[in-house]
């Protein structure tokens, strides 16, 4: 782990070891294959998610008795680093399985719910996904046509969402519609429900090592028995979002670590002019701003980690922190891209790869702006949206 401020050492002795043990599984199985999966948009999901379960990647904190760990946030945040390390797709997949899905349904679900479901999502058995951004409202949720109506004891949905993770190949769906009542509640979906498709997006040139697609439903009639009980307006789904971004905060600067060391080993091989770019002032200037960007990050996270695990952490740090590290990874990729000279547009050096997928986690769960304008709220009490 590049640690420069010895930010491990703060973590607790089964934190660190849950994190060497991610890495190693990381390096050995995944880092061969990453750029094969990214180059050919051909990402083994069913596989890789199963063998995340089997590594306790998916919803860790959630409790051992729905298939959890128990763990602490802190010891998810480094997973997260660690799989995004790796690739920002890896590490969407798991923090939607277990951030966007097995979240609310552990928090607005009945106990039966969390029985039936938890288990499996929590092995990578089952695939699940997450529909709350519609076509023509990604920043403003609040604004959904997604409808739930009662009907007996059913619910009938009708809308669309789009930009779900997983959801060509999920089994279950968490999606968030407006009842007879126009107050957003969150549904448990099975994809198999007639009236349910879940079309591909294809011709991504980012977080291509991630399966993504839209959600449609068509009079979708489920049992009133999926509705979340739990789940009351807005702030139900938001609140996962909070939890989601919590993991990218950490993700990202994983993200940072893998383009600066391609950085530091490229610029210290490459010679021109008969001494190592390494040595050139243009150069050392780059990666002691990368390098400075991913020590503050990382503290960053760490801090973030023990606020939630006291339950002291608020939305508006989450926003300081998804804000701050997404942004920096994304201009220290760029970096590493122009370091690395022509060699730095091909896949055969991970910074292209990272700098294309760090342009959709710089906008997803929440844009640049729009958790400025978060923190700006909070500042100054003053919506500027309004």
């Amino acid at each position: 782990m590049f640690d420069e401020f010895k930010v491990n050492d703060l973590l607790q002795p089964d934190e660190r070891l849950v994190r060497e043990s991610i890495r190693s599984y990381c390096d050995e199985e995944l880092m061969p294959q990453i750029a094969d999966w990214w180059d050919s948009g051909d990402f083994p999901v069913k596989d890789v998610m199963k063998q995340f379960g089997s590594m306790g990647l998916l919803g860790p904190t959630i409790a051992e008795e729905y298939g959890g760990a128990g763990a602490s946030y802190s010891a998810y945040g480094a997973m997260m680093y660690e799989l995004e390390r790796v690739d920002s797709g890896l590490r969407s997949a798991a923090s939607v399985q277990g951030s966007l899905v097995m979240f609310p349904i552990h928090e607005f679900g009945s106990e039966e719910q969390k029985k039936k479901w938890l288990p499996g999502l929590a092995a990578g058995e089952l695939i699940g996904c997450f529909g709350l951004t519609e076509p023509d409202g990604g920043s403003d949720p609040g604004a959904m046509r997604t409808r739930a109506r009662k009907d007996g004891d059913s619910y009938v949905l009708n809308g669309n969402k789009m930009w779900i993770t997983n959801s060509p190949v999920a089994d279950v769906a968490v999606v968030w519609a407006k009842d007879d009542d126009g107050v957003i509640r969150g549904f448990i979906v099975p994809t198999d429900t007639p009236g349910f498709s879940a079309p591909k997006i294809h011709r991504k040139m980012s977080l291509r090592a991630s399966v993504t697609g839209e959600i449609v439903l068509e009079d979708c009639r489920i049992p009133a028995q999926n509705l979340l009980p739990k789940s009351n307006g807005l702030k139900s789904p938001l609140s996962c979002l909070t939890s989601a971004r919590f993991g990218i905060a950490w993700g990202a600067i994983g993200a940072l670590e893998a383009v600066l060391r391609s950085s530091i080993d490229y610029t210290t091989d490459r010679t021109t002019f008969g001494k190592p770019i390494a040595a050139r002032q243009l150069i050392q200037d780059k990666l002691v701003r990368m390098a400075t960007d991913h020590t503050t990050g990382l503290l960053l996270a760490w801090r973030l980690g023990q606020l939630k695990d006291a339950g002291k952490m608020n939305f508006a740090q989450v926003s300081y922190a998804k804000r701050n590290n997404v942004r920096v990874a994304l201009s220290g990729a760029r970096l590493a891209r122009e370091m690395h000279g022509g060699n730095g547009i091909t896949t055969e050096y991970p910074v292209i790869r990272h700098m294309l997928n760090l342009e959709t986690v710089d906008t997803y769960e929440g844009t640049h702006d729009i958790h400025t304008l978060i923190i700006g709220r909070h500042l100054t009490g003053q919506g500027a949206l309004e």
